[in-house]
């Protein structure tokens, strides 16, 4: 990934709250036909990824396989028209910021139904914290678990490195990053209150 030391994130605490709070990652595999990439939930543990899938995806039968797993977080257009700058020399062009995270490593599958159950156990209830009746594993019937269970794959990537890459006009004057941060607001699309809220963070960092 092309990483100009401006928008270069080393800090490992922030890089495992960026892929906890983005975990819908998309994995990338080099396999017999090209290229394939998949797209699961994953979950930071002990400093490995793990996830699953159905066992027909060919993730299930590349045990060992070298994978780049990006997380993506929010991201949009830039118009310079909310640079204080631009009004000043005319010498601006739009961009778009964005905050994204690699990580390089290697797989391993796994068909050991407790892992895998553990796993789903985690991941559920997880996402269904904030539910007003959180939905639990143990809520189904035990044999449609078990049936479940041996249709899927557990997947464990250990992490060989990662990289952070966190775009948010940290090349640009306070004043700039300060009106990007308005004009996000005032615009109101999907992800721009987000990615206000990143740069706000980043500029507390600064």
């Amino acid at each position: 990934m092309y990483q100009p030391a401006h928008f270069k994130v080393t800090d490992s605490d922030a890089l495992h709250a960026f892929m906890r709070a983005y975990p819908f990652a998309t994995v990338v595999v080099q396999g017999a036909d090209g290229l394939a990439a998949n797209h699961l939930p994953v979950e930071l543990v002990d400093g490995t990824l793990h996830g699953h899938v159905a066992r027909g995806n060919e993730l299930s039968c590349m045990d060992g396989a070298e994978v780049l797993v990006i997380f993506r977080g929010p991201d949009g257009y830039i118009s310079p028209n909310w640079y204080p700058t631009k009004q000043e020399t005319h010498r601006e062009v739009p961009t778009w910021n964005y905050a994204v995270v690699h990580v390089h490593g290697r797989l391993r599958v796994t068909e050991d139904a407790a892992w895998l159950r553990a796993l789903l156990e985690r991941l559920t209830d997880r996402h269904e914290a904030d539910q007003p009746a959180p939905w639990h594993v143990s809520d189904a019937p035990e044999d449609h678990i078990e049936k479940m269970l041996r249709a899927i794959s557990g997947l464990e990537i250990s992490i060989d490195r990662i990289e952070g890459k966190f775009k948010l006009n940290q090349n640009h004057p306070a004043g700039n990053r300060a009106g990007v941060v308005e004009g996000l607001h005032q615009r109101g699309r999907h992800d721009d209150a987000v990615l206000a809220e990143l740069m706000s963070q980043q500029e507390g960092k600064s």
